[in-house]
């Protein structure tokens, strides 16, 4: 099932999420620490985010990092372009 990105992003644990991995890619563990939500509750945060295509996964061993994809924002950035010209 795919979430629109306008809808992932409407959720503000989600948009803390975003702006740390824009940082730098994390795991599920780390993120959690910035948040007052459980660690199931994160993963399923970054399951939108993935099912939106804002993030990306990769498996290193038994880490699963976490990745912003910005080719996941064009939608984004086209829509909101469109007020600026």
């Amino acid at each position: 099932m795919t979430m629109d990105a306008f809808q992932a992003i409407a959720d503000p644990n989600r948009r803390y999420l975003l702006e740390e991995l824009r940082r730098q890619p994390r795991t599920v563990n780390e993120l959690a620490e910035g948040l007052p939500i459980s660690r199931p509750a994160v993963s399923q945060h970054l399951k939108a985010l993935l099912d939106s295509k804002l993030v990306t996964v990769t498996n290193q061993g038994t880490r699963r990092i976490y990745t912003v994809r910005t080719e996941g924002f064009m939608h984004l950035n086209l829509w909101v372009d469109q007020f600026w010209s």
